[in-house]
């Protein structure tokens, strides 16, 4: 089994954290939260994306986002790439709430299409080769720029971006020190990855 079957956030307040994800984006499945009081500060060097199918999705989920606690980095709006916003919930996770559409075509039925896993790294071909050596198949790669994994039957998908271009995709510094407060539970085994990103068995 390859695939990423849930994430694992590490949070202060683990009850708040829990009916964040519940009540704002409906990721019982999908994300799952533990205790932790590790020092971390800054960037947490990774994002998590909500892909939709239309606009009026987006916008559903951001304004669910904020009214249960959320901090606002980008607000919901169109770009070259479609439409999406971007916030940080209360336990400090950036997520990106994206469509590739700019306009609806469909009712606002709150569906989440794809949850994307997006892996902030200092070196993209050194974490490229890490990843494909654990069995891990490359769909997309652009020069350096962006890896995605094959992930057609997984629950989570698998990308990867250079830390600083995230952090600017993401609307915040790079910079950032200490845990990641994040573990990937998934069938590749158990591991930590040239980044510090901690990666945790399911079999």
């Amino acid at each position: 089994m390859t695939s990423i079957e849930y994430l694992t956030i590490e949070a202060d307040d683990t009850a708040a954290a829990q009916r964040f994800y519940a009540d704002a984006f409906g990721l019982d499945k999908q994300v799952r939260v533990r205790p932790s009081e590790a020092p971390t500060s800054g960037f947490r060097g990774f994002t998590v994306s909500l892909v939709v199918s239309q606009p009026s999705i987006v916008i559903g989920l951001h304004e669910a986002a904020l009214e249960h606690g959320a901090t606002e980095l980008k607000r919901a709006k169109k770009s070259l790439w479609g439409f999406g916003g971007v916030v940080q919930a209360p336990d400090g996770t950036i997520w990106q709430l994206v469509s590739s559409s700019k306009k609806d075509t469909g009712p606002d039925v709150r569906n989440i299409d794809e949850v994307v896993l997006l892996l902030g790294v200092a070196d993209m071909a050194a974490s490229k080769k890490f990843y494909v050596e654990r069995g891990l198949t490359v769909g997309k790669s652009f020069a350096g720029k962006y890896t995605e994994f094959d992930g057609a039957d997984s629950p989570i998908k698998l990308s990867l971006y250079p830390r600083k271009s995230l952090g600017k995709v993401a609307g915040t510094a790079s910079e950032g020190s200490g845990s990641h407060r994040l573990a990937i539970a998934g069938g590749f085994g158990d591991f930590t990855d040239p980044d510090g990103y901690i990666w945790e068995s399911t079999l």
